[in-house]
This record gives C-alpha cells, structure tokens and sequence, in this order.
C-alpha cells in the first residue's frame, strides 16, 4: 500500500545515531600511498585509515568501506576519517593514470578489472574481516557498478550515487546526441591529476586551455592535434571516439547494465539519484533490470536533487522544502554499511529511507511563493512505493494539436503540420535540467525557462518560447491537479528537407501569474532528444530521406511532479538544446566530423493518421500537499 510520509527525512536514524555523534574519538591512523599492484604490473596509489586510540591502530578485523576515484583519493578524508571512527578500514585508491596512479587513463574501462583486483589485494590482508562496501558519486559511482559487474568475492554492497552507466543509450549518447558536459569533464581534467599536468609547463598550457573553453566550444567538431588537448593524448583519443560514436556498441559496453544485468553480482544494492541530475534516466532504468535480476534487496531513491547534492533543498531557481535534503550524508549510509557489513538489525528495510525499495519525492505540492532567497517554492513530499514505475501510474496521451494544444482528444483529419526552420548556427539555448559538470557552460537544476545575465548564450530577459524555432504545444489552465510520476516519451511524427536532423521535446510546469511572478513561472521538468539516424535503433545508422515522415520516440528523463490546478501543462518541440548536447549540423556527414552547416525545415506531423503525442504516467491520486 503506497504511503505518504510527512515526518522528517531521518527521525529514526538520527534519534538512533545521536549521542554516538557527539562522542569524541580518536582520529584514525593513516598509511598513505600505499601502491597496490594489478594483473599487468601497473601500481596504484591508495590511502588507508585505520580505526585507532590514542594514535594506535585498533587490533582484530574490520570490514572496509573502499572509493576508487579519478578526482585525488586525498579528497575523500572527510569521509575516511568519518567511517574510521566508526569501526571501517576506509581506503581510496586513485584510478589508473589519475594523480598519485601510474598507467594510462582511459574512461572506466580498467575499473572493473582494477576493481576486482585492489578487492583481492584487500582480501589477503590481516585487518580485513571479509567485507567490503563501496561507497562514491557519479564517476565514483561507476567505478562501484564497474566492481559489481566485474565480481569479486569480498563485494558485499555497493551504494552507487548518481552514477555512471550505460552511455551509449542516455546520459552520454542520448538517442545518439552527444552530452557535451562529457567534453566539458575532458577540458576540465586533462590538467588535472592527468600523467601531462604532471609538467608545469603542459598543465599551465592545458588550464589556459580549459579557461578558453567557451571559444573552443564554438568551434566543434574537435579535430586530433588541432588543439592543445592533444598534448594529454588519452584524453583526445577518448574524447574524440566518444564524439564519433553514436552507435551503442562495444565501445560502450562498460558499465552497460541494461545488456548485462545477469553479470551483476547478487548482493544488495542501493541506488540513489535526483530528478535533475544527469543520470536520472539510468539510475531508474538500473532499477528496473537488477530488481529482477539480483536475488538481494536492490532499493532505489529518487529526490528532487542536481548532481551529487542531496544535502540541499534547493535547486537552481527553485526550492522543494527542507524535508527535500538529506541532511547527513554519511549517517544514512553508515546505516547500510552497519546492516549488511556489520549484521546489525537497525532500521534498514523497517524505517525511511529503507522502509520500502522504492522512495521518491513528488514535487509540486508548494504554493508557489517567493521565498526569501528569491526563490520558486515548489514544495513536494516523500513517498514510498512497492515498484518503479509505481503501480497507480496510468499512461495517457497528450495529443499536439493544430492549434497549439495539447490535449487527450486524438487530432481530426485535417489537424495538419507545422514547420520551422532549425539553424544550426543559431541552437537553442539550455536553462537548467540534467546537468552534471557544467562549470559555467551550463546550469543545473529547476529554472525558469527565461533568459537573462545568468544564461552565457541567451542573455535577453526573455521567454525561450519567444524563439520561432520552439513549437508550443500546451493545455488550457488545468481544472485539478495532476501528478505525473514515472517514465515519459514522446512519440512524435516528423519530417525534414536534411538527411540527418534531431528532435528535442521539452515537459514545462507552466505557472500562472502572481504577485510574486508577475510573468508566471516556465518551470522545466523534464526533457530529451533523437538523432534523427539512430530513430529505429541505436545500433545502426539510418539517414532519413528528405521529406519523407518518419515516426520517431523521445525519451524523456523520468520524473515525478504534481501539476497544480489553474498551472499548465506545456511539450515544447525543437530541434537543438545547445549547450546540453552536441549541434547537428543537418548534413548527414560522419558524426562529429562535419565541416558544413546547412538549416532544415523541420516539420511536426499531428493528423490524424500521425497523432504526435507525449505519454504521461498520470497517477491516479494526487499526495498531500506540503
């Protein structure tokens, strides 16, 4: 039975941890650097903490919680010394090529196999009892998924937070689209922690590099040896395959969960991600293949969270109220840790956030008010369910309309097309959404979808619906309230004078006006993309012929939100979301390879014979408001 819970977010946790928080303790003893050897000889770098008393090392076996990262193991003493303290042996190890590391970096592929190594490396040693739990956020969190697909005995959970997977279907290539927060990552860390940033002279070069990135940007496609990228030439290589590469293949076959959920290893797994970040769709996708291909608990919670940050409430212009954020970010997984590494009967599969697989907060239920930080008061409230999608969630269709509406009364005979010109010179600006890494070039999180000196490429304090290359499709005010929880696609009919073109679908929270907003609110949701060459798989490329109607399918990010009465609901439909994802330059030339640009006419079908649509899970009761 679906229960709604208005208590805080950790009451039982807290009360439990409380007074053990405030006792001081000893601070662990640390063996830093400790080079740990894999199968080809390569060493790695790894800090261990120790538990300790009055600076000795505590004696007997513990379990370990472990953290391979790309981003310095030295980043990650707050939370060494944390579980220390706690009764862990907590190790970090830098991944290969990256800072204190030897060998060559290349993106996640050794970290299975290096994984499963340092795992056996840890099982030899005297002070470990035999089990270990890892712990990490996005890459980190793939060098978790990484391990567990790589299997090793001494695994015994993982908590992979907003992590790395399955790239070549969402996230990275989305339908084909290129995330250009990935080039984003590469121009930030090639200087750093890489084998060139090693030089003075090459990581000054390449930081020069990285602070002109907007210039660089500009002038996509990157080609080899063109740029000074090509003096930290792992990270050239990678990233200009993974430009080319739109094809989910054995490029991407790492940590490609949704092909090799039978490979994951069988113990309990608790996946965490946020309506905004930029694995969203994939956290909720890893949910549905390991809850029915592991025999141990997989849970799942999903909050109205960017990117690695749990802890706030607030997200971009918007804030979803103070039960939104986690408050602790350690308790509640030293509450995990303590169940399935310790034996202890505590509140895991009893209490919130462990009291049922599936946790999600349903946003919306605010009133919309300004808040003192000059911020949207969405609201929302947790919720805990048997499943993902949860079983109330019905699909129904949303019909475009000649008109410009959006409604559940399929389209007449004459309903018609509207096309639009997408140049690609001139792409539609990104406000916000499933954003990771985007360090200036892109905001993350709930934003209205006006311009302003916030937005690098949209600067005039305008609606991005002003623009003649959007198609707005929406309702009339709503007469109740509507909640939309689970997945969402758009299934579109569409047609272009190009060879090769994309399709963007948008879903807006469109507020009404107030006092407070005197222009209402345009309140992204949730949004995606195709490649118009990847439309009937992304195992093969198809060029479209000119002209011809193609069916096409969107998938949008998941999301679970209220849609209040008398807001809107809005699909807006382009053909670019620049600077989210790469520019198709509507050629038809290799991807990631064009020297040319030409516009399209793009048009969108919503006949009745082509009824473009967005499939919304409307759920059949709405939560208390909060």
């Amino acid at each position: 039975m679906q229960r709604f819970l208005l208590l805080a977010f950790f009451p039982l946790i807290v009360s439990r941890l409380g007074a053990d928080e405030v006792r001081p303790a000893d601070a662990p003893v640390v063996e830093a650097d400790v080079m740990v050897a894999m199968r080809d000889g390569v060493k790695l770098a790894t800090d261990l903490y120790f538990p300790a008393k009055n600076g000795v090392k505590l004696e007997g076996t513990f379990p370990v919680i472990l953290t391979r990262t790309p981003y310095n193991k030295g980043g990650a003493k707050k939370h060494a010394e944390y579980f220390a303290r706690h009764g862990y042996i907590f190790i970090a190890q830098d991944c290969r090529g990256r800072y204190a590391s030897e060998g060559v970096w290349h993106w996640m592929s050794d970290d299975g196999r290096d994984g499963a190594d340092c795992a056996a490396w840890i099982g030899r040693q005297p002070w470990f009892s035999g089990k270990i739990g890892m712990i990490g956020t996005s890459y980190v969190g793939g060098t978790q998924h990484a391990l567990a697909l790589e299997g090793a005995k001494e695994l015994a959970t993982v908590i992979p937070v907003d992590a790395v997977a399955n790239c070549g279907v969402q996230s990275m290539r989305n339908a084909g689209a290129f995330e250009l927060r990935f080039w984003n990552w590469i121009m930030l860390n090639a200087a750093n922690g890489s084998q060139a940033g090693k030089n003075p002279a090459t990581a000054a070069m390449l930081k020069e590099m990285a602070a002109n990135r907007f210039d660089y940007l500009a002038n996509l496609p990157l080609r080899k040896g063109m740029t000074p990228l090509q003096f930290a030439p792992e990270y050239e290589e990678w990233l200009i395959e993974a430009m080319r590469h739109g094809k989910n293949d054995a490029f991407w076959e790492q940590n490609h969960i949704l092909g090799q959920a039978d490979a994951y290893q069988d113990i309990p797994v608790y996946l965490v991600g946020g309506w905004y970040d930029s694995w969203a769709g994939n956290t909720t996708a890893n949910y549905g293949v390991l809850s029915k291909a592991l025999k141990s608990d997989v849970y799942l919670i999903m909050g109205p969270w960017i990117h690695g940050l749990q802890r706030d409430s607030a997200h971009g212009q918007v804030d979803f109220g103070k039960e939104a954020a986690i408050p602790d970010e350690l308790a509640w997984r030293r509450e995990w840790y303590d169940h399935w590494l310790k034996g202890i009967d505590n509140s895991v599969g009893k209490a919130a956030p462990f009291a049922s697989r599936v946790r999600i907060f349903t946003m919306g239920t605010g009133d919309g008010h300004k808040t003192e930080e000059g911020k949207l008061f969405h609201g929302g409230i947790w919720r805990d369910e048997a499943e993902w999608p949860p079983a109330t969630s019905r699909p129904r269709s949303f019909y475009f309309g000649a008109d410009g509406g959006l409604s559940e009364v399929p389209p007449r005979e004459d309903g018609g097309s509207t096309t639009y010109l997408f140049d690609p010179a001139d792409p539609v600006p990104t406000i916000g959404g499933n954003i990771s890494s985007g360090n200036d070039i892109l905001l993350q999180g709930a934003w209205d979808q006006r311009g302003g000196e916030h937005v690098w490429n949209w600067k005039r304090p305008i609606p991005l619906t002003a623009r003649n290359d959007i198609v707005v499709f929406e309702t009339g005010p709503l007469e109740a309230d509507l909640e939309v929880t689970g997945e969402i696609e758009v299934k579109l009919w569409a047609s272009s004078t190009a060879l090769d073109t994309d399709f963007t679908a948008k879903l807006v929270d469109v507020y009404p006006a107030s006092d407070d907003w005197p222009g209402g609110f345009d309140l992204k949701i949730t949004e995606g993309i195709v490649r118009a060459r990847f439309r009937e798989s992304l195992a093969e490329e198809k060029l479209m012929e000119p002209g011809t109607v193609y069916p096409f399918t969107i998938r949008l990010y998941p999301t679970s939100n209220v849609f209040k009465k008398g807001h809107r609901l809005r699909v807006e439909v382009s053909s670019s979301n620049f600077p989210r994802f790469d520019v198709n330059p509507n050629t038809g030339e290799p991807l990631a390879q064009h020297r040319r640009q030409v516009v399209a006419e793009n048009t969108v079908w919503h006949d009745a014979s082509r009824p473009s649509a967005i499939v919304l899970p409307v759920a059949e009761r709405i939560p208390e408001k909060k």
